[in-house]
């Protein structure tokens, strides 16, 4: 009897054996269903693409006349937020500006009197989202995007714009004093009117760099003089790698919880399955 217990335990050990082996051989599927505006999506989590640049100490993306970041250790009353100069943590106070300095996301605030908080014009963090690659054409000196680069605009909640040429420098040019591209203001009107919500470029600015505080694409969009639109926002400096199809994506907006006109933020896309 003793025996046959043996060979039957010996039996389930083997068939163990083979499941486990088989667990570990087997694709997991890490498809996942979202639901937004009365539409069901499919998208794989498990394959994020970041379009974010990282806010980092003297280096990285700058923007509008000031220093790049400083990430510095704390000292004080003899502690060292330092573990390589002794201490027993880090700890590292970090100085930069959500505007100048990796991507953000900013809100109507960034040019109202009142205050308006980023964080409170975010109430969800999915959205349908477009990708739109352009390639600024020339007129009076400088390099605009027109509402005619958006002829084949979807329903959509969100705009991505990735402008030509689409080089690696993105993730470290200093655009202060360069006359980056902008976009004109109809083509913000447009966005408005077809119900653009959140509009995400790789640029410091929708604007012109020098407009003697126009700003005529950032009040067209948000509806300056009119309706003004607090749940809309403008996402600058994004960087979207080029092996990124255009087409269609789920957006996953995350914004730092700071109580400010604009954040660090980090944009992922997700490709949506058929």
């Amino acid at each position: 009897m003793r025996k046959h217990l043996s060979i039957l335990g010996l039996a389930i050990a083997l068939i163990g054996c083979q499941n486990s082996t088989e667990k570990e051989i087997t694709p997991m599927v890490s498809n996942s269903t979202i639901a937004l505006n009365d539409e069901s999506y499919t998208v794989d989590l498990s394959q994020p693409i970041d379009i974010s640049l990282v806010v980092q100490n003297n280096a990285g993306v700058g923007a509008w006349y000031i220093d790049q970041p400083k990430i510095t250790h704390v000292e004080v009353d003899g502690y060292v937020g330092n573990v390589k100069l002794g201490g027993s943590t880090n700890f590292n106070d970090i100085f930069f500006n959500p505007h100048s300095h990796g991507t953000h996301t900013e809100c109507i605030g960034h040019i109202t009197e009142e205050f308006h908080s980023v964080n409170d014009a975010l109430k969800k963090s999915f959205f349908t989202a477009q990708l739109i690659t352009v390639d600024p054409q020339e007129r009076d000196g400088d390099r605009v995007i027109t509402a005619a680069m958006f002829d084949n605009l979807k329903d959509v909640e969100a705009l991505i714009i990735r402008t030509l040429p689409n080089t690696d420098e993105k993730k470290s040019k200093n655009y202060s004093n360069t006359n980056p591209p902008y976009l004109l203001e109809e083509a913000m009107v447009r966005f408005r009117e077809s119900g653009i919500k959140h509009v995400l470029i790789d640029l410091p600015s929708v604007d012109k760099e020098r407009d003697n505080g126009a700003l005529l694409a950032h009040k067209a969009f948000w509806d300056f003089n009119g309706r003004q639109r607090l749940n809309a926002t403008i996402t600058e400096l994004i960087y979207v790698p080029t092996g990124v199809v255009d087409g269609t994506y789920i957006l996953d907006l995350q914004v730092a919880p700071i109580e400010n006109d604009a954040a660090p933020s980090r944009p992922i896309l997700y490709g949506i399955k058929s």
